[in-house]
Formats: C-alpha cells, structure tokens, sequence
C-alpha cells in the first residue's frame, strides 16, 4: 500500500505537481488527427494535465494548442473564429498563430506596438499517423517523439481508439498492466472443459492465479506472468509500463502484436484512455492475421461527442447505468460480471474506487509485484527531476520503447527475459518516424 502522502505525490499530475512536472517531460497523445477534419474547422475543447486549452488546425493544416482564456480580457478562445493561419477572439478580434503570438490587435491603433507584447500559452505539437501529439514541458526545442511501432507504420495501417474514464490516471493504467484480473473479471465464466487444450485460453483457465516476475527497464518495468502449459513447457505473459503512462499487454502471440496504451490524464480525476495498434509488417504476419483499421471501436458503443471539457469519447456504458450489468446472466454464469465488454468491465472496477482510491487501505498480494515496483518508480522518477534535474526515462531516448508485448510458450526453466529479447524488440524497418507535422 502507499501512505496518503506518497498517493497525492503519484496521482496528482497539474501544473506545479512533482507527478505533472515528470509528464511534462514527454511527448503526449492529446488529439485525434480526425477531431480537427480539416482546415480552418471549428476549434476543439481539449483538456490536458490540468490546463483547459483549445485544439485548431490553420489554413496550412498546422495544429494549434493554446490557453483556452484570451490573453486581452479573458474570454474562451474555444468561440473564435479559425481563419488565415490564426485563432481570432471574436471579443475584440485579437488573432493569434501556432506558437501563441499575437499577429493582429484591430481594436488597438494601428500604429500601437502592443500587439509585440502579448503571447498565449501554446504548446508545440506534431502530427505523426493520426495522432496530434503535444509537450507542455519546459525545453526551447522539445525531445524526439517516442519510436512507438504502432504510430509509425504509416497512413492507413493503424486503428486508434479513445475512452473517457472518470477516475484517476493511475487506476486506469493499474487496471491495464494486472495481469492476475484476466483470469477472473474476464474469463471467469470459462470452464476449463470448455477450452481448446494448447491454447493460451486453455492454460488460464487451467491456472488462474499467475507467478509473476518482474524486471527493471530503460524504458519503465516489465513483467512476465508463468502459469504450467504442456510437461516440459511454459506459458508466459508477457508487458512493458513505458514512461510516463504507456502500456503493452499481453493481447495476442509475443512478437506479433504492435500496438500501445496510453491513460492520459485530463485532470486528477479524468482520463483519455487511448489503445493505438498497427497492421503487422508483411513479412512478419503471422497465417490468419487480419488488417487493422481506423476507429475500431463500433460506434455505437459511446454517446455522440458533445463540446465540453469531458464530452468526448464518453462509453454509452457507465456508471450512470451501472454499466448496463445483467443480474441474471451473472447469476446463470453466461457472464463472470453480467457487464457486457472487457472495457467496459475494466471500467466498472476501476471507476467504483471513486475518482482518486486511498492506497492506504488497500491490501496487496504476490500478483502486484508489478503495480508496486512501478509506483515506486514513477515517486522516485519525479523526486529526482524535482530535487536533483535528473531526466526521467525515455525522454531522450526514443529507440526505448521501440517494444512488443505478448504471450508465449517457452521451454520450462528457460529465463523468459533473455529468451524472449528478439520477439520483444522486433521492430519493424518499415516503421518511420514520418509523415509528421510540426506546430
């Protein structure tokens, strides 16, 4: 468990927190590429690490990210008028560009020179396959965008979901990365008799309590989660926390999944969920493999995205309905949950610790190894940029998370870190840091 005062320390993240300081340090998934459809479209409430900023792409399909108040008077810039390269304030029409100067001050005579002396907050941004990435940090000249394979594959072969989930950061992201959960919460209602033997399925079901090993990383932890396959064999679990709030999970065959998860705080108590994952290269995919494809989430799993700070992406499945749970499919054993969708019932635990759990209550067992030595990781990360200017990890080293995850069969007593190092590390040569656009 974590006392109360390392708990505010890991899961507050606003301006001027130790834990916000750190996030500042990375790149970040703020927009998606298709919430701004177009040039000069209607601009974007988008909330992020505490700050209220508003989202618009130029005449030139630039993307802006700037503080949501008007620097004049302190109207929201969210009502402006997106036109020539600028974002005007419809109040008294002050313009500003990209980079937050003011490069037009009509109410002020044409001869003042105030305009020279007016600057909104506004964050750099890139435009890599869909995502519209954002630093808030404090570099002049920001880091290298990190080397995910599932973001850089290029136009086409990607599938990029989002989900709002009302609670804080770190449940979401604790919730990802426990791998003793899947056994239970979504597959418990599967008997053993009722799976293939050989299959990963099988084995779970077979053992559902995990050993679980974990190792330190250049880019985070890792763990690898042993249950027995066959009599000389077997089945490993295999995932990666990257720095700062990125996860791969063990979704598929080690080595032939390329895809990432980042739980993006918009608050302390709000966050964008994001699952990016990528068409496997040619040459690697595996018999049966299918293409991969944009906004894989069916539609008519969210409500339709509203304007305010936490309208969009919001799950027609929430706690309002109690995630629309079926009693009696629960009770007939149709369902472990009676909740409809692994997100969904990700969501319903995850959310009913309320929007910031108290740590100092919890009990926790040999299958958290992996949740402990992360928090502890993240503290003791932030402490160090904090008291000492220490770089966390990853930011200037983007090959780190160039990662795949997954599950595996190896031979029993056979090291599951070093004996899985090419199928973790098959980064594809196709995999391109462009197309991107810079802001």
């Amino acid at each position: 468990m974590l006392n109360k005062q390392d708990n505010e320390y890991l899961c507050r993240i606003g301006p001027g927190t130790p834990m916000g300081d750190l996030m500042r340090q990375y790149w970040i998934p703020a927009i998606r590429s298709d919430e701004l459809p177009e040039p000069d479209c209607a601009p974007l409430r988008v909330k992020l690490l505490g700050e209220e900023l508003i989202g618009f792409r130029t005449t030139t399909g630039e993307i802006g990210l700037v503080q949501n108040n008007c620097p004049h008077r302190g109207a929201s810039l969210f009502f402006g008028r997106n036109e020539e390269a600028g974002l005007r304030c419809v109040y008294h029409g002050w313009k500003f560009d990209v980079a937050g100067n003011c490069v037009d001050m009509p109410n002020e005579p044409a001869e003042s020179d105030f305009k020279q002396k007016v600057k909104a907050v506004a964050y750099p941004t890139r435009e890599r396959n869909g995502v519209v990435w954002a630093y808030m940090g404090p570099r002049q000249t920001p880091p290298p965008l990190p080397d995910f394979e599932a973001n850089m594959l290029g136009e086409g072969s990607y599938s990029i979901s989002i989900i709002h989930r009302p609670c804080n950061w770190m449940q979401g992201w604790e919730g990802e990365m426990d791998t003793a959960h899947q056994a239970f919460l979504h597959s418990g209602a599967v008997r053993v008799e009722q799976t293939r033997p050989g299959t990963f399925e099988h084995y779970i079901a077979k053992t559902p309590a995990p050993l679980l090993s974990v190792v330190d990383t250049d880019f985070g932890t890792s763990y690898g989660g042993s249950r027995p396959a066959e009599e000389d064999t077997t089945y490993w679990r295999i995932a990666h926390m990257l720095f700062p709030f990125f996860a791969m999970i063990p979704t598929g065959a080690m080595g032939h999944e390329v895809r990432f998860a980042a739980y993006v705080p918009m608050d302390d108590e709000h966050t964008l969920h994001w699952e990016i994952g990528a068409e496997i290269p040619e040459g690697e995919r595996p018999a049966g493999a299918t293409r991969a494809r944009r906004g894989a989430r069916a539609a008519e799993l969210y409500r339709p995205n509203t304007t305010d700070w936490y309208g969009r992406f919001n799950m027609i499945q929430d706690s309002s309905n109690d995630y629309l749970i079926d009693r009696e499919a629960q009770r007939t054993w149709k369902s472990y949950t009676g909740i409809d969708g692994v997100r969904q019932q990700d969501m319903a635990v995850t959310e009913s610790m309320g929007p910031i759990m108290d740590r100092s209550k919890e009990h926790l067992g040999t299958t958290d190894a992996l949740i402990i030595r992360t928090r502890r990781k993240l503290i003791a990360a932030a402490r160090a940029l904090r008291e000492r200017g220490v770089t966390p990890p990853g930011v200037d080293t983007p090959e780190v998370y160039r990662q795949r995850s997954g599950g595996v069969i190896l031979p029993r007593g056979v090291d599951w870190w070093s004996g899985t190092a090419e199928l973790r590390s098959r980064f594809s040569a196709s995999a391109s840091r462009e197309p991107t656009r810079s802001a």
